[in-house]
């Protein structure tokens, strides 16, 4: 058993040092049956840099790529990596429109396109985006199969020193452009060796990836399981069913992806309460959305296992992280401890510091920490006076070092000039067993300047939450009569929500903006 590797200087070299330590030992898995070896992934990765290499990408290359959760996927940006080339994941629910200006913002030279995936097709997209460029990028299919060429041929690995860009991630553009997140391969791995020391995970662990690659938990996990030494097992497009099936024949141990991956796996468990869905799973783990306490107690009571859920950003991949060796209470009600290196402050509005149980702004620091925007315009706002990035998110550090996130600084609903916490109300109306989501909103209000609307997803089964049920809720746990909803939405189907199953709260707010409310 190898001991794990916290101290790679770039995913290549951590690549290079997990073969060189255990290379027989499986890397990725699919659904389908494939496995790959650390040592295998690495001759991949070789020859597709080489194939790269022979399109002329080389260390500085922008590359963007809008790819799925594939093998071909995690080899395409090793070999990337190799050649040092500035790597441009995309979100494939992205389009024309953000598509076309991250390319332009990146000046990509070539773009990695699944072809048509999904009934929808990628490259047609960036031909369209692109068409009016001089000078459009080369686009390539590179779904199931690479380039290739003879590894002889690559270039000296490149040096990182000074630590240069190699990645820009995209935040989403809701209301205005998307933001470029600009990363090193140090920031990044800061980020993934910290989730990899909280997890604590074993090289007979068996992991699991069943978000978006493309999404920044990608490369978080990949030194994750690098550093570990365990494989994961990626899912290409997540069916409940088939992927629990193909989890239990794989013997994952770890499993999830946000909230909404702890509750489906919750609602098939309790089909079969007497038998586990998953025998080998001992953990759920995720982030990317609130996580109500009640699930870490329903999830520990029917599935008889922990979830160690996290915090992290774009531009801060990891900021706090749960730990199987946490407490009940640590898991439940908050979002773990900073991982390591990460400096984790909470401010007044002034920028003094709180003190312990008081709550403010969410700032960081750390070698995790991005670094800048591609539009430097935007980093004065994103950074305090003693350089630590204003995460927007309100949270409570507690004596034992654990932050608990309590809301967004513009998810303050303000009713009557009072600020009402969404959620914490969001939290109380979980518990009800007629939810199976929920998203609390301010909308426009003539008297109250904004009122409080709660939007429920019903659960399979159930009859919808009425309001009296709401208001009985709210009573009974406790909360102030200003902060109960006044306004409750059934909604039809499934609440609006993003490629990490995150609900989107401004798609209900402009939804319901203009609905008329008595």
């Amino acid at each position: 058993m190898s001991n794990p590797i916290y101290d790679a200087r770039t995913f290549w070299d951590l690549l290079e040092r997990r073969v060189a330590a255990t290379p027989g030992r499986n890397m990725l898995l699919d659904t389908g049956g494939r496995a790959l070896t650390f040592a295998d992934v690495k001759e991949r990765a070789e020859r597709a840099a080489a194939g790269f290499g022979a399109m002329g990408v080389g260390e500085g290359t922008p590359v963007t790529w809008v790819l799925p959760t594939r093998i071909e996927t995690v080899v395409a940006s090793l070999a990337l990596s190799r050649l040092g080339a500035v790597q441009n994941p995309i979100l494939h629910i992205y389009r024309d429109r953000e598509v076309g200006f991250c390319i332009r913002q990146t000046e990509a030279e070539l773009v990695l396109v699944p072809g048509e995936w999904g009934g929808f097709d990628y490259t047609a997209m960036v031909e369209r985006a692109t068409a009016d460029l001089d000078a459009p990028p080369s686009v390539l299919t590179a779904y199931d199969s690479l380039p290739e060429g003879d590894p002889s041929s690559l270039p000296p690995v490149p040096d990182p020193g000074g630590e240069p860009i190699r990645w820009t991630y995209y935040t989403s553009g809701t209301t205005s452009d998307p933001k470029g997140v600009m990363h090193s391969d140090a920031s990044l791995m800061a980020g993934g060796v910290g989730l990899a020391r909280a997890l604590d995970m074993q090289a007979d662990d068996v992991g699991s990836i069943a978000f978006p690659y493309s999404h920044i938990g990608g490369p978080d996990y990949l030194v994750c399981l690098l550093a570990s030494g365990f494989p994961a097992v990626l899912v290409e497009k997540f069916d409940l069913l088939p992927t629990i099936d193909a989890y239990r024949r794989l013997g994952v141990t770890m499993a999830g992806g946000s909230t909404a991956f702890y509750t489906m796996f919750l609602n098939v468990q309790r089909q079969t309460p007497d038998e586990p869905i998953i025998p080998t799973l001992r953990l759920l783990s995720g982030g990317g959305a609130p996580k109500p306490p009640e699930v870490y107690f329903e999830v520990q009571a029917e599935m008889g296992i922990p979830v160690a859920h996290g915090y992290g950003m774009t531009e801060s991949p990891m900021i706090c992280q749960g730990s199987p060796h946490d407490t009940d209470d640590q898991l439940a009600h908050t979002d773990g401890a900073p991982v390591f290196g990460a400096e984790v402050s909470v401010v007044r509005p002034d920028g003094s510091d709180c003190g312990p149980g008081e709550e403010g702004e969410v700032v960081i620091s750390g070698p995790q920490l991005f670094k800048g925007y591609r539009d430097a315009s935007l980093d004065a706002a994103a950074f305090d006076d003693r350089a630590r990035f204003r995460s927007g998110d309100l949270g409570v550090l507690r004596d034992d070092g654990h932050l608990t996130l309590t809301g967004r600084v513009k998810d303050i609903i303000i009713r009557k000039g009072e600020n009402i916490s969404a959620k914490e109300v969001e939290d109380v109306l979980f518990a009800h067993p007629s939810v199976n989501a929920v998203a609390v909103i301010g909308l426009p209000d003539a008297e109250r300047g904004e009122r409080v609307c709660a939007v429920v997803e019903t659960a399979d089964g159930a009859e919808p939450l009425t309001f009296d049920d709401m208001v009985g809720a709210c009573e009974a746990a406790g909360l102030m009569r200003q902060k109960v909803p006044e306004q409750l939405v059934a909604y039809r189907g499934a609440l609006p929500r993003n490629a990490t199953l995150k609900i989107l709260k401004y798609e209900l707010r402009d939804e319901l903006a203009e609905v008329a409310w008595p």
